[in-house]
């Protein structure tokens, strides 16, 4: 089992034991690969709920950007719901989890 196989294993149990979520494998692979080799860096792996520059580049580079959504209170509304339902109290946030769980709340899944 690769590296990325073993994250994508990670992802998806912390999705039904943190999210209560059965994912859908071949959307979380395919968020997964798009993160490219930033899900091997420690911290470029996670990301901070409470860091408001954190969400403000998940707005841009990723629900902006990559999913083609137009900036307004709809995104900041759609994070801090992923949020909630990932648990504020839950220290690792792991971004692939958080990106799966926008693409789903923005019915996005066209994109990958």
């Amino acid at each position: 089992m690769s590296k990325r196989d073993e994250l994508i294993a990670k992802y998806a149990d912390d999705l039904k034991s943190k999210v209560g979520v059965t994912p859908d494998m071949a959307l979380l692979t395919n968020v997964t690969i798009g993160l490219g080799p930033s899900i091997y860096n420690a911290d470029a792996e996670t990301v901070s709920g409470s860091d408001a520059s954190e969400l403000t580049t998940v707005k841009n580079n990723f629900l902006i950007k990559k999913l083609g959504l137009s900036d307004g209170p709809a995104l900041d509304e759609g994070i801090e719901k992923v949020m909630e339902q990932y648990g504020k109290s839950n220290r690792n946030k792991y971004r692939a989890v958080v990106y799966y769980l926008l693409t789903k709340h923005f019915n996005k899944e066209s994109v990958y």
